[in-house]
């Protein structure tokens, strides 16, 4: 809603004013955004995207009574959950990455992780497919490996390269050049 010059200032009960920004030249309230709740992800078959999950350090924490909801958590706090009443209408194809046409939505979600090289390990050891990298974007001494779960939802894995450590495969993207 568009009021014109005036500036709005919403007291949130006993937290005073928020902070403003200019935005489009005029003063408005900031959102103060402090972290990620959760990623809901819609999934076709709850049992084989708790597996793979799984893989990835997740465990079941509960599922949502009435609902067709599994809420899963790392060991590190990080909640997905589950939203297991998807439809296949691309045959296994990800609309959003995988068909020349672009549609707008979230591409992928990025996870970091204590090592790079231990996540290629694992990824190895467990059989799960890196449809890209590792690269490493940038100037960045942190590297990056894409996986798909079984509904083809594009997951990064980034995590930081060790001083003199030599990553098989590395491609570097740099932007610049």
């Amino acid at each position: 809603m568009d009021f014109g010059d005036l500036t709005v200032h919403i007291a949130v009960q006993g937290q005073g004013l928020p902070e403003c920004q200019k935005i489009r030249g005029k003063e408005k309230a900031m959102i103060e955004v402090t972290n990620v709740d959760h990623l809901g992800i819609r999934v076709t078959n709850e049992t084989g995207s708790i597996a793979f999950y799984e893989q990835l350090g997740f465990k079941v924490e509960r599922r949502a009574d009435g609902d067709t909801v599994t809420i899963l958590r790392n060991s590190h706090g990080i909640e997905l959950n589950l939203v297991y009443n998807g439809v296949d209408s691309t045959g296994g194809k990800n609309i959003l990455m995988d068909v020349p046409e672009k549609h707008t939505g979230y591409t992928h979600m990025a996870l970091n992780v204590g090592s790079i090289s231990k996540a290629l390990y694992a990824l190895r050891e467990q059989n799960i497919a890196i449809s890209q990298g590792p690269v490493s974007f940038g100037r960045s001494d942190a590297a990056s490996v894409f996986i798909r779960d079984p509904d083809r939802n594009v997951i990064e894995l980034r995590g930081n390269i060790a001083p003199g450590e030599q990553i098989e495969g590395l491609e570097r993207y740099d932007p610049d050049a």
